[in-house]
């Protein structure tokens, strides 16, 4: 089957852990065997069935397109001994798994962002400097670090929030961290692109002098359409070349997908209402 004629992916939102909607929202959707399924990240933590919901899409094989999201970064973290668990975190039942190693080194291998047909799918955000070619270049070498045998040493250096700008003579494990920090946490920044954490609130509780990252004027990537997950409290966005999934299914709110059609007049929404996917941890 040739690309103009393959089905258009279908894009899910932040899944969390939460397979038991999942399944519910795969089934309402009934896309065509054929159709890829794009994850924006997060597909782990928080939700009540976290192992099941990877195991499910390792099964997919090369069908399912996950990116990488931070609770996914955190299950590598916690798995090599440079984080611990939180209070809300559900992957221990992936970590005490007998087959752990082999699902962590799944998780390990994903990509950090996917380029396709003019759509560009990330967890979190694209800075404003970056287009789809030097995105691209920043998410490869961040994936290569992390596949690397000096991962570890690589995931420890990743955390924390500077540098928090970019710029062209970044090198090393700045230049990682910031991809990592923009690609997987980011929500506010400056014009100037220097992103802002004090906040993971809605568009009423941008920092001063900031504003979310896809609206700073003449970003590098509004000639494509990206796809993003993470912004919980944004809900669901659907603009020409935007678009959010993340609609607060670990929340209590909805699991969102799109059917990504290059026409933006052609994509379809389907949602399942996510009530009781959260887990109670004590």
């Amino acid at each position: 089957m040739t690309a103009s004629t393959a089905p258009a992916p279908l894009a899910f939102g932040d899944l969390q852990g939460c397979r038991t909607q999942f399944q519910q929202l795969l089934a309402k959707a009934a896309p065509p065997a054929d159709t890829p399924l794009w994850f924006a990240g997060d597909l782990i933590n928080r939700g009540a069935e976290s192992l099941a919901t990877l195991r499910d899409i390792i099964s997919m094989g090369e069908r399912a397109v996950p990116v990488l999201g931070n609770h996914d970064l955190h299950l590598l973290a916690v798995h090599a001994g440079i984080r611990k668990c939180k209070k809300g975190d559900t992957i221990e039942d992936i970590l005490a798994a007998p087959d752990a190693d082999d699902l962590v080194d799944w998780v390990r291998h994903r990509p950090l962002a996917h380029f396709e047909n003019d759509m560009l799918l990330v967890h979190a955000g694209v800075l404003p400097q970056w287009d789809a070619t030097l995105t691209m270049e920043l998410a490869d070498g961040l994936h290569r670090a992390l596949i690397a045998p000096d991962w570890k040493e690589t995931l420890a250096g990743l955390y924390g929030n500077k540098p928090d700008r970019w710029t062209k003579n970044l090198k090393g494990i700045d230049r990682l961290r910031v991809t990592c920090t923009a690609l997987t946490r980011m929500r506010f920044c400056s014009a100037d692109g220097t992103m802002d954490f004090s906040t993971s609130g809605g568009l009423d509780t941008a920092p001063k002098g900031c504003m979310p990252w896809f609206d700073v004027p003449s970003r590098k990537t509004e000639d494509i359409t990206v796809v993003f997950g993470h912004w919980a409290a944004l809900g669901l966005t659907m603009r020409d070349n935007l678009i959010g999934l993340d609609s607060g299914c670990v929340w209590g709110e909805q699991l969102s997908a799109v059917r990504l059609a290059k026409k933006a007049s052609e994509r379809t929404v389907v949602q399942v209402e996510c009530e009781g996917c959260r887990a109670v941890v004590d």
